[in-house]
């Protein structure tokens, strides 16, 4: 299966009823800690911000780069705008770290009993090393971003860049998840090291992530629907995020029956099944 038939089959499994509804653990658990997140620290974050700004005398500086550009009306928005641009990277990181404990477990069940019956597990992964490569990933892609986050302001760097680092943190994150449980781990270090497609796969949906975080980012505009926004926006990244781990399920598992010389079942992917 290559990179392109595993994403129409993803494609067709998201809108099966259990995988909708997939996401509304994690969107219940996301909305109360980023609802007293918010709460509690995004008005000290923009006051601590403002402060900086006015003592290092940024304001102008800022102020005049704007005027150039023809982004004066952003002047007064600008401070909230760091500071949820600052926020913006957490909140993705909660919401695949989210689906990675709620959902894959269920996305590998659902793929791997409906399309790969004969696939035996052989358990390969571990909790410790999923931990790990979890935790070393999240920092590595907040250091990241944080290096890059200046440069955000050259036209078209952040459309670039930020799938860039989202495709690599998904590819490392949600491949190994998609085949902890069936590859053992000779398996599971030949196919991670097909990084090009895994990284593709990570890409697309890294970019698919620009309309959430414009949702984020356009809560400053209007206080009132912020909350709305906010919302809108953690869901969306949600469900980016299932259909992202449903991608990387097929593809590796069809990478692992197709190193084990096993067919695959084909079936309609929105047809109900138990797979309990």
């Amino acid at each position: 299966m290559t990179v392109f038939t595993s994403f129409f089959r993803a494609l067709m499994a998201q809108l099966h009823p259990r995988m909708l509804l997939l996401t509304l653990l994690p969107f219940i658990v996301a909305l109360g800690v980023w609802g007293v997140a918010l709460w509690l620290g995004l008005q000290p974050l923009i006051d601590q911000l403002q402060a900086w700004f006015s003592d290092y005398g940024l304001f102008r500086w800022t102020g005049d780069m704007l005027d150039s550009l023809g982004l004066a009306s952003l002047r007064t928005l600008l401070v909230p705008l760091i500071a949820m641009w600052l926020l913006l990277p957490l909140m993705v990181l909660s919401a695949l770290l989210l689906v990675n404990l709620m959902a894959m477990p269920v996305i590998a069940n659902y793929v791997g009993d409906r399309f790969y019956p004969q696939l035996e597990r052989r358990e390969g992964g571990s909790i410790k090393a999923s931990l790990w490569l979890s935790f070393s990933s999240f920092v590595i892609y907040l250091l990241a971003w944080l290096i890059v986050l200046p440069l955000n302001l050259v036209p078209l760097f952040a459309v670039l860049v930020q799938p860039l680092l989202w495709g690599w943190l998904t590819a490392r994150v949600m491949a190994y998840e998609a085949l902890s449980s069936f590859a053992d781990e000779h398996e599971l270090s030949i196919i991670l090291k097909q990084q090009f497609p895994l990284l593709m796969i990570g890409v697309v949906t890294g970019s698919l992530g620009a309309a959430p975080g414009l949702l984020w980012l356009g809560g400053v505009v209007s206080v009132i629907f912020f909350p709305v926004f906010a919302a809108a926006a953690i869901w969306m990244y949600l469900l980016i995020f299932v259909f992202s781990g449903l991608w990387f399920q097929f593809y590796c598992l069809d990478s692992l029956a197709a190193m084990r010389n096993m067919p695959i079942v084909n079936l309609d992917p929105t047809r109900v099944i138990d797979i309990n």
